[in-house]
């Protein structure tokens, strides 16, 4: 088990009912439903990447070559929810909170993709080089 990932998980975890809760209840007056959607889809992909997370920690893998990949994929989930997730959570919000960068947050989004995308690839990696 990896400590450092499994607290990773734990705190995506919480962190994403907390957010999940606080777009149901604390947003459905203040934005419009297609924010409200937006939301929701940044706490969904967290969710899906924070069960990731918790999977990987139990990873028992330590070959050669395998911590590494096991590393990647790590850093890729947390950094790709952060960005993803992240910027989906401000963009959602932008007609309340009228920060003025907004318009660059929107190409964040896909390099979040992007990250989690290459997780799931350095994810596979690993498993294949497993016995």
């Amino acid at each position: 088990m990896d400590r450092r990932i499994l607290i990773t998980a734990s705190l995506l975890g919480a962190i994403a009912v907390m957010l999940g809760a606080f777009g149901a209840h604390g947003l459905k007056n203040l934005v419009d439903a297609g924010s409200i959607e937006i939301w929701a889809k940044g706490v969904e992909y967290q969710f899906y990447h924070a069960f990731a997370l918790l999977f990987l920690s139990q990873f028992k893998g330590k070959e050669t070559g395998q911590g590494k990949l096991i590393n990647m994929t790590y850093s890729f989930f947390t950094f790709g929810v952060l960005l993803f997730s992240g910027s989906l959570y401000l963009l959602a919000i932008r007609s309340i909170t009228n920060i003025g960068f907004v318009n660059y947050i929107g190409p964040v989004t896909p390099i979040g993709g992007l990250l989690l995308i290459l997780g799931w690839v350095s994810l596979l990696l690993a498993a294949l080089k497993s016995k």
